[in-house]
Order: C-alpha cells, then structure tokens, then sequence
C-alpha cells in the first residue's frame, strides 16, 4: 500500500489548514540570521509544491525532491508559471543528489519521521551536508515522541465538499513507529472514488536527532519550538532544528 499515489490527489484540498506563508516568514526569518545571502534553496520532500512555490515567489530559485511521482506532477504543474521555474528531482532523501551545491535546505511538515530507519536518516543528513554550500543551512521539523505516541487509538476525519478522509493512529513501541491507516474518498464528477493509504512515523528523540546532526559534521545546531524563536518547552508537539555547514 504505496504512499500519497491516491492521496496526492487530494492533499492540498485536505490540508488547506496549513499557513505556507507563515511557514516562509518563519524559514526567512532564519535566513536572515545567517552572514551569508541566501539564493538557492532546496525544498527537500517537496510534495505538492506548495512551499516551493512560496519560497520561489519570494526570490529564490528552489530546487524540489520528493519520493512521490504523483506528487512532484502537481507540484510541476503549480509552479510552472514562476519566473524562475524550480527543478523537480524524484529521489529518496537518503539518496539525495544535486547537480549544485544549495545555500540552504528545508525539510518541513515532519517528513524526517517518515524515514523510519534512522540508518537512513543518518545518511539522509550526510547527503545534506554535502549538497549545502560551506555556510549553508539545513532547517528541518520534526513531530515529538510524545505526540506520535498520543496518536494511538485516535480516529481523525478531514473533509470538503469533494474529500473525506477518515484516518486511524496506532503506536507500536517496540518499533516506535506510528501507523496512520488512511480511507480516502474523493469525488469525480458524479462519482465518488475510494483509497486506501497506509502513512507511517518513526519517533526520533530530539537528542538522536541532535547526534546525526553532529555525526554529518554539522555545527551551530539549535532547537526550536513550533514556528518559534524560542527553545522547546516541555510538552511541544513539533521541534524546529537549525543546523550550518562549517564555512
């Protein structure tokens, strides 16, 4: 049971909840903090394109890795009228590859959970290192234990006129992994069509995150609440990481 290939369809109408420009102002206020200007940017787990293309609205030439075919067409297509039309790769994370060096990397929306061997996340962070420019940036976002392992039991539902999503959480903590099972229903003319999707999350501890960091050869490396300017608080549901490359 492939991941977002019948999701796709509906993300973006399923997760109009999520403020991209907030999420800008948040990354630039990051850029901006840095010695150095920041031009090139990648957009690494792009999905449907929805932060490429804020970030490419704003002035940056952004490059666009996902996994999902499905998704990278309809991140293709959303940012097809850009001045600076952004360049879609369809890799693994952990197999990242650029043509050029980037002046920084974000990672948002939790998709360094969805990596669930942390061999892989490992040499993930590795592959950024060595796609960044001496001085760049890597920011990333990453859902907490704590809140994966509140997830077990719920039933969520997610719905428009046209989708229905109802979707289940069940945590196992022998593999510290939290299964999403994910019924879709969209409608197509007259029709409705139904999905089924299976969304899975591995819970990093903030620490192991921290040590992969460090062990890509990382430094400056800072944790941040949700959006925030601020170190994590007791209880937080997501933690930002910021992390340069050694100029």
């Amino acid at each position: 049971m492939a991941s977002y290939e019948f999701l796709a369809g509906s993300y973006d109408a399923l997760t109009q909840d999520v403020n991209y420009p907030r999420w800008a102002d948040y990354i630039e206020g990051h850029f901006a903090r840095l010695k150095r200007p920041v031009h090139t940017v990648l957009d690494l787990a792009c999905g449907t394109g929805s932060l490429t293309r804020e970030l490419g609205e704003r002035g940056y030439q952004l490059t666009g890795v996902d996994l999902s075919t499905e998704m990278l067409s309809l991140a293709e297509e959303k940012c097809r009228d850009l001045p600076v039309r952004p360049r879609f790769f369809c890799q693994a994370m952990e197999n990242l590859r650029l043509p050029e060096r980037v002046d920084a990397c974000v990672c948002c929306l939790d998709s360094v959970n969805y990596v669930l061997r942390p061999q892989k996340l490992q040499r993930t962070f590795r592959r950024v290192w060595e796609a960044l420019e001496p001085g760049g940036l890597f920011l990333f976002d990453a859902d907490t234990p704590e809140k994966l392992e509140a997830m077990d039991g719920q039933v969520f539902l997610d719905e428009t006129e046209e989708e229905f999503c109802v979707w289940r959480g069940e945590y196992s903590p022998r593999r510290r992994v939290c299964s999403f099972w994910m019924d879709i229903f969209r409608k197509e003319e007259t029709l409705w069509r139904r999905g089924e999707e299976l969304h899975q999350e591995y819970a990093y501890t903030m620490a192991e995150l921290e040590s992969y960091l460090k062990e890509a050869g990382f430094v400056k490396i800072k944790q941040y609440g949700e959006l925030k300017r601020r170190a994590p608080q007791p209880g937080e549901q997501r933690v930002f990481f910021a992390a340069r490359k050694e100029e």
